[in-house]
């Protein structure tokens, strides 16, 4: 097989397995089976495509394969006759029937499928890993092996934890559909925090030798993207968009040509994705319009856009980023918050009252391993000219963190506070 060939159908995979397995789950209720069914059709694919060539409709092409799996599999187990029928009512199996009647429940809701198949993927029966690993997997149409590597996890890891969950909700026995009204809320905030999980391990990657890992931030994004179409009048779906385009804007700034990293406040505001920006705010705007008080997200993408709308650093409206992030803390309090609004706060009213805060959250045990305390108290000491005690947080924050590049930045800062 040729590498041109090789990456077409990777392509075709990634944008068309969703929606196979999507449709397939729902006809044979089953997101285990879905998955082989979809997986036939791909190594059919990998087997015929090199010499065939790629059709004039791959996605067409995939289904039809995946097609005569499923109804192969409803033959055998007689599931035809069950309750829980390919299109809600009872069929006889007869071969032109079956597959006339297979084809329009594969083609017909295409969307609610999509929507079905996230919820599921971020179930809360599942843990956070799992759920983060079997969306990437099902959703994002990633192997196990990128999976692994995305995330600095062997390889094997992932697998049990796909296996595990797959077979958690089957035993579970998760229903194939959209949760009521009265559910949604709890439920789609799971999806949100998996997504947002992906894109952050993305944008800054917790462990290993690279500073960001884009891959990871464009599968959130396209995902965020999908769940917005499927479910417009939800304002935090738009919220996360909005904060995912305008932190994704800022990727090529983030490092030199070397790769060393650039913090926010000295990159090359030129370089940022201004597209990425507008539809940022664009998003943003969506969520507003909604008319509800804005959630987590959304008042996290208002945090995102008053850096994007200042052309140079020094137009930051940090007093605006200060009220907005007491806002959040209202609604989403946690140590992180307020160590975020202590920095927002220093930039607006100076590092003496962003440092008494910061003090404050030393006390906190869930903050005792957590790199960036010392990192941010490092910077507000060294801003105040306590240059010993900012090299001592600056080499401590730098033995806390996993990920190499981020170590190096902080240990040239200790370093600039002198011996």
């Amino acid at each position: 097989m040729t590498p041109e060939t090789n990456r077409a159908i990777d392509a075709v995979w990634r944008i068309e397995s969703a929606r196979l397995i999507a449709g397939l789950a729902r006809i044979v209720r089953d997101v285990g089976l879905a998955e082989e069914f979809a997986h036939d059709a791909l190594v059919a694919a990998l087997e015929q495509w090199p010499e065939s060539g790629i059709p004039d409709n791959p996605g067409a092409w995939l289904t039809t394969i995946a097609k005569r799996r499923a109804i192969d599999f409803l033959r055998r187990t007689g599931r035809l006759e069950r309750k829980h029928e390919l299109v809600g009512r009872d069929l006889e199996l007869r071969n032109d029937t079956a597959t006339a009647e297979l084809d329009a429940a594969l083609d017909d809701d295409i969307g609610d499928d999509m929507l079905r198949l996230i919820f599921i993927a971020c179930h809360p029966v599942l843990s956070r890993d799992a759920r983060v690993a079997l969306t990437l997997r099902l959703i994002g149409g990633l192997t196990t092996g990128e999976i692994a590597r995305a995330f600095l996890v062997p390889e094997p890891t992932i697998a049990q934890r796909i296996v595990r969950a797959k077979r958690t909700l089957s035993e579970a026995r998760v229903p194939f559909e959209v949760p009521r009204r009265d559910e949604l809320a709890g439920r789609l905030a799971s999806v949100l925090e998996v997504l947002y999980l992906i894109f952050t391990e993305g944008y800054a990657a917790t462990a290993g030798d690279d500073w960001m890992r884009p891959a990871l931030c464009e599968d959130a994004l396209r995902l965020g993207r999908i769940l917005a179409e499927l479910v417009p009048h939800e304002p935090e779906v738009h919220g996360l968009v909005a904060l995912m385009e305008i932190q994704a804007s800022r990727i090529r700034a983030r490092v030199d040509a070397a790769g060393h990293p650039i913090l926010l406040l000295d990159q090359d505001r030129g370089r940022w994705d201004h597209l990425l920006v507008r539809r940022g705010l664009n998003a943003l705007a969506r969520a507003e319009r909604q008319g509800a008080a804005l959630g987590p997200y959304a008042l996290q993408a208002s945090i995102a856009a008053c850096h994007a709308r200042a052309r140079m650093p020094e137009e930051t409206d940090w007093a605006r980023i200060a009220a907005l992030y007491d806002a959040l803390a209202q609604l989403l309090p946690s140590p992180v918050v307020e160590l975020n609004r202590a920095v927002a706060i220093a930039m607006a009213f100076g590092p003496a009252a962003g440092l008494e805060l910061v003090d404050a959250l030393t006390e906190q045990r869930t903050l005792e391993n957590y790199h960036r305390l010392p990192s941010v108290r490092g910077d507000l000491l060294a801003k105040l000219g306590r240059l010993d005690d900012a090299r001592a947080e600056f080499e401590r924050a730098a033995s806390l963190t996993r990920n190499a590049w981020e170590r190096k930045l902080l240990l040239e800062r200790a370093a600039d506070c002198g011996p």
